[in-house]
C-alpha cells in the first residue's frame, strides 16, 4: 500500500509520558502494551502525517526469528517502504499496522489476540513460515535520538523456527540468512538502530 493512501495505528506521546518514557530497550511489556492496545488510547492516522509528527508513535511489530542458536538477518532493499532504512542490515521483520487490520480487532478493543494476528500478517507478507506461528512479545523499543525512531514504537517479538521453515517471499528484503549470534554482533555497525538495540539486549530477548 502506498504511503499516501495508508492509515497506520498510532498512540499519543502524552500516553507514553503517562506510562513513563524510556530511551532504548525495555523488557517491561506488561506495563506498556496492554495500555497502548486499549481502543481509547489509539487510532488510525494517515501515514504521511504520522511520519512527521512526533506527538504520535506508530506501533511497529518487530519479530526476531531464531532457531535457538542463530538469528535471521537480512538487508532492506530499495523497494522497502521506509526509505530511511534502505541498505541497512536488520534482525527484525515487521511493519505498520494499518486500517486493513481493523477488521481483525473488532469494534471495541485492540486485544492481544487480534494484535498477534496482525503481527503474523506482517511477517507473512515478507516471509513464508511453515509450522506453528507463535511470536511472543518480549520487549519494547523507543529511540527518540533519530528521525525515524521519534515517530515509531517497536514491539519486539521472538518467533522460534527451524531453518527449513522460513523462506523469503518479498523483494524488499535481500541477503536473508540465519547467522550465529557472534557473527551478527560483528555486523552491528551496519545495522539499523533497532537491530543494534536488540543485539545489545539479547539476554532479555532470548531468555
Amino acid at each position: 500500500m502506498a504511503i499516501a493512501n495508508e492509515n497506520v495505528l498510532v498512540f499519543s506521546r502524552s500516553l507514553f509520558e503517562q506510562l513513563g518514557i524510556f530511551q532504548g530497550f525495555s523488557a517491561n511489556v506488561n506495563r506498556y502494551l496492554p495500555a497502548i492496545l486499549e481502543k481509547k488510547h489509539n487510532h488510525f492516522m494517515p501515514r504521511a502525517k504520522a511520519e512527521t509528527d512526533p506527538n504520535f508513535k506508530q506501533v511497529i511489530p518487530y519479530v526476531i526469528i531464531t532457531d535457538g542458536k542463530n538469528i535471521l538477518h537480512y538487508v532492506r532493499g530499495k523497494k522497502a517502504g521506509e526509505q530511511r532504512l534502505v541498505a541497512k542490515g536488520s534482525v527484525g521483520i515487521g511493519g505498520h499496522i494499518n486500517n486493513d487490520d481493523e477488521t481483525l480487532f473488532g469494534l471495541n478493543s485492540f486485544g492481544m489476540e487480534a494484535f498477534q494476528d496482525a503481527v503474523k500478517r506482517e511477517v507473512c507478507e515478507e516471509l513464508s513460515v511453515a509450522g506453528e506461528f507463535n511470536a511472543i512479545p518480549v520487549g519494547l523499543i523507543n529511540d527518540d535520538s533519530t528521525e525515524v525512531g521519534s515517530v515509531h514504537f517497536g514491539v519486539v517479538h521472538v518467533l522460534r523456527c527451524q531453518p527449513g521453515q522460513v523462506q523469503k517471499k518479498e523483494q524488499v528484503i535481500t541477503q536473508v540468512e540465519l547467522l550465529p549470534i557472534e557473527q551478527l554482533k560483528a555486523k552491528r555497525d551496519q545495522m539499523e538502530t533497532w537491530s543494534q538495540l536488540c543485539l545489545d539486549n539479547l539476554a532479555a530477548i532470548l531468555k
